[in-house]
């Protein structure tokens, strides 16, 4: 794997992980995340490159992802929101909110580091993050899974563009223990619940997606583009034993 990654989000659960994954790889990184004290003691442990900027400042995460330089090998978003709530009490803030930090967030990474992406040349990828509740509805999902339905459209449409230099695909997890997540999968009874709900009876883990992010970052997956990939333990396909 040659050339420098960038990962925004790099301090959450997935990007992290991925981060770790794609250093234990020997690929040079560049981390984006709001909190710097967090990044900047992550960027430390892995050597890379970092710049704070919150994804809801057009501005900012523009001028985080061109200090990469150029050229970049890859970029993955990955920057999510948990907003769960019945239909009657989602307000237009938030779903303007899980809209703007999803998938108006990830246009404008990509298109940031576009002039990078293509200087690389062939074998250049991108990853974008969905979730299974796009492909298989769930109650009080409504604003996720919008702005996450908008998130795999954008990745198919960057797809067709962007080939056949520039492969785009998108990772899908189902619920996943990271520190997001936490308010549904601290109470024991409740994750044990939820994991029951999984043909592989538990819940995912940040390093299940990293691994598919990993890969499909790497020359292995060149012949893939214009994916949505599930990693939810077969929930989105399914039905688990009684």
């Amino acid at each position: 794997m040659s050339g420098r990654i960038v990962i925004v989000g790099g301090t959450g659960g997935i990007g992290a992980a991925l981060a770790r994954r794609l250093h234990a790889r020997g690929a040079p990184l560049h981390l984006i995340a709001r909190d710097t004290t967090r990044l900047a003691a992550l960027a430390g442990e892995l050597g890379a490159s970092f710049a704070t900027a919150d994804v809801a400042d057009a501005t900012a995460l523009r001028a985080a992802i061109e200090a990469a330089g150029s050229p970049l090998s890859g970029l993955a978003y990955a920057v999510g929101t948990i907003t769960l709530k019945p239909l009657a009490r989602v307000s237009p803030a938030d779903a303007e909110r899980d809209f703007r930090l999803n998938a108006l967030g990830a246009l404008l990474a990509v298109q940031a580091a576009l002039p990078a992406l293509r200087a690389h040349g062939a074998g250049a990828s991108i990853i974008l993050f969905s979730t299974v509740a796009v492909g298989r509805g769930f109650p009080m999902h409504v604003s996720i899974a919008m702005a996450k339905g908008a998130v795999e459209a954008l990745g198919r449409a960057l797809a067709a563009e962007l080939a056949p230099e520039i492969r785009v695909n998108v990772v899908a997890p189902s619920l996943t223990r990271t520190p997001l997540s936490e308010g549904l999968t601290r109470n024991a009874a409740m994750a044990e619940a939820i994991a029951r709900q999984h043909p592989l009876r538990r819940l995912g883990e940040a390093e299940d997606a990293a691994a598919m992010a990993a890969f499909l970052l790497g020359p292995e997956a060149s012949w893939i583009t214009g994916q949505v990939i599930a990693v939810d333990g077969g929930r989105g396909t399914l039905e688990p034993k009684p």
